[in-house]
């Protein structure tokens, strides 16, 4: 039985492992858009996003060797860093502005990538997955549609059938009963 021939992505990171620099200039050339995409959405700000985008090729650049195939694709691994990184940053720009905080949707937008790269948000985002169990069943599925499947509300009061009244009341009980939540657990933790 032989083994699966490496995407293209993979090779370049094999490359990329190697010191090859013309793979990493491809790679950027292939997910640069994409990064920037993931790094502005969690900052809002062009110039912190482009920023944290050279960061992350840079992180890719030293930790190529660390990509597992088994862990999942080299898109979400690529992603994730970059969400991570973008996290990161925001944090650093809150503390300078005098917020020494992370939004709790933040850490919501965490859940569900298994990365190496940032162990606290892997820890934080372990936790949040605790207390979203926790939750009513319909409040816990209005948030996991809205943070992991990047719904609006019409978009699910249509895929749920209930009225758009009912999301918005659903997602701002669920946030209320998160932070509550997220406020005991960490504060036992601390």
């Amino acid at each position: 039985m032989s083994a699966e021939p490496l995407s293209v992505e993979a090779q370049l990171l094999a490359r990329i492992s190697t010191g090859d620099e013309a793979a990493l200039a491809e790679f950027y050339d292939r997910f640069a858009r994409l990064v920037f995409s993931v790094t502005y959405h969690v900052l809002q700000n062009d110039t912190l996003a482009e920023e944290v985008t050279q960061d992350t090729f840079l992180k890719i650049w030293n930790r190529a060797h660390q990509w597992d195939a088994g862990r999942g694709k080299v898109t979400t691994w690529l992603l994730t860093i970059a969400r991570y990184t973008a996290i990161d940053r925001l944090r650093s720009e809150q503390r300078r502005d005098g917020r020494g905080h992370v939004d709790l949707e933040d850490i919501i937008n965490t859940l569900g990538e298994n990365s190496l790269i940032d162990e606290p948000l892997w820890a934080d985002g372990q936790l949040m997955r605790e207390i979203l169990d926790q939750l009513p069943t319909d409040q816990r599925q209005v948030l996991e549609l809205a943070y992991f499947r990047d719904m609006s509300h019409t978009e699910m009061a249509d895929q749920l059938h209930i009225p758009l009244g009912t999301v918005k009341g659903r997602v701002r009980a669920g946030l209320t009963k998160l932070r509550a939540l997220w406020s005991q657990k960490t504060e036992v933790n601390d």
